[in-house]
């Protein structure tokens, strides 16, 4: 009946922190091995009593400081240095943009809110269909989760127990080759549509743009400078991004008034309150799982489907393409990594990195596919295009991520050759 139950509730539209909770209770009391419940408050802070989840809540934290403080709106205009000539200049814009947002949002769904906001209106301005600059602005936040930091990745650190600053690192290769292959999709569809005239920048636009936006690229190079460097843990960068990007929006942009303070802190403690209780829930879930060894049971269904890593891995995506689809991409992470990690690990001797990107690729597609497709929703909220016709647009994105999956799953070296 515990299956029963969690379809049920799942199903029903119940909260996903309480259908990992009361599914972990209904559990024990079916059980009759009541005693478990005296375990069950230790196991939910047990789940959250952790150093590096602090991260979680300071990138996000540091992701609102930047919209509110204008330093979005510096790194579009840096983009225009870049790429802003070629035809379909905006296009490109956009996810060059987008490749600078996500090193340093970590969310992908705030990604697509704050780039909605910011590029969809001046690509409708500039002539280009609605629904395409809605999609490629979806498609930009898929980079947010793998282009490091990713809150996703700090998640999974904790959950396999790898170094988050090393989680970090081997997004890095897999972020550059699903923004290149997004540049290719873009080129792609310049060939059936012919995109409108770019304009560069003139020299004293270029000047300004250069001398404004750096202040803002500042925060990425303190994030992944100061990791990569040793100089500083991904929490200490978090906090570190946090307060350039409070000073930079208040002294350098004067954007960011300490008026507003108050409010983005709310939101912040809001949504960083939503996702450490899906953990705690989570790690309650997660126990029973490993109580009842499912992981044991999964693997020797496994051993009988294939003994080759490739096909595993490819095995996973096919899953966890499908559970995404109807699951958050955190719950979802929270569910799936203590099943197969271990599988992945022990039986088929694949890295945890490279486990680790491919599952957190595969888990954000489902923010871009029906039928929850939050992504969509948001992007659908944020520009008025309803949510499937930005999905029809989308395809050519999804496919080229897809192709990435393949190739992450395939060539380890991808997501190791820096580690």
């Amino acid at each position: 009946m515990t299956l029963v139950v969690f379809a049920v509730l799942l199903l029903g539209a119940v909260p996903i922190a309480l259908v990992l909770a009361l599914t972990a209770a209904w559990y024990i009391a079916d059980s009759g091995n009541t005693l478990l419940f005296a375990s069950y408050p230790q196991q939910l802070y047990g789940a959250i009593e952790n150093y590096g989840l602090l991260a979680i809540p300071l990138f996000m934290l540091a992701g609102e400081l930047m919209n509110e403080g204008g330093l979005t709106r510096r790194l579009i205009d840096l983009a225009r240095i870049l790429v802003g000539g070629f035809r379909g200049g905006l296009v490109y814009i956009n996810l060059v943009a987008n490749m600078m947002m996500a090193a340093i949002v970590g969310s992908a769904a705030s990604q697509i809110a704050i780039m909605s906001r910011a590029m969809v209106p001046a690509m409708e301005k500039d002539g280009y269909d609605k629904p395409f600059a809605a999609a490629i602005t979806a498609a930009g936040g898929l980079l947010s989760p793998i282009i490091p930091p990713s809150m996703l990745f700090v998640l999974y650190g904790v959950m396999a127990q790898v170094p988050i600053a090393d989680m970090f690192i081997a997004g890095i290769i897999p972020g550059l080759l699903m923004g290149g292959l997004f540049f290719l999709a873009i080129a792609a569809v310049g060939l059936v549509q012919q995109y409108p005239q770019g304009q560069w920048p003139t020299r004293a636009q270029a000047r300004r743009y250069l001398l404004m936006g750096l202040p803002a690229m500042s925060i990425p190079v303190i994030i992944i400078g100061g990791i990569l460097a040793g100089l500083a843990t991904p929490t200490e960068s978090a906090a570190l991004a946090s307060l350039a990007a409070l000073l930079i929006g208040r002294y350098v942009y004067r954007d960011l008034t300490f008026s507003r303070l108050p409010e983005i802190l709310r939101r912040t403690a809001f949504n960083a309150g939503l996702v450490i209780m899906l953990i705690g829930a989570a790690g309650v879930f997660g126990w029973v799982i490993v109580y009842e060894q499912l992981p044991q049971m999964a693997a020797a269904w496994i051993a009988e489907v294939t003994d080759s890593p490739f096909a595993f891995l490819m095995l996973v995506v096919g899953i966890l393409l499908l559970v995404g689809m109807i699951v958050d991409g955190i719950a979802a992470l929270i569910l799936v990594v203590p099943i197969l990690l271990p599988i992945a690990q022990g039986q088929f001797d694949i890295s945890a990195y490279q486990f680790g990107v491919v599952v957190c690729l595969t888990l954000v597609l489902g923010l871009l596919t029906p039928p929850v497709g939050a992504g969509l929703f948001i992007g659908s909220s944020m520009t008025g295009v309803p949510p499937m016709r930005i999905f029809l647009a989308l395809w050519p994105f999804l496919l080229m991520s897809l192709l990435a999956l393949v190739l992450l799953a395939w060539q380890p070296w991808l997501t190791l050759a820096l580690l």
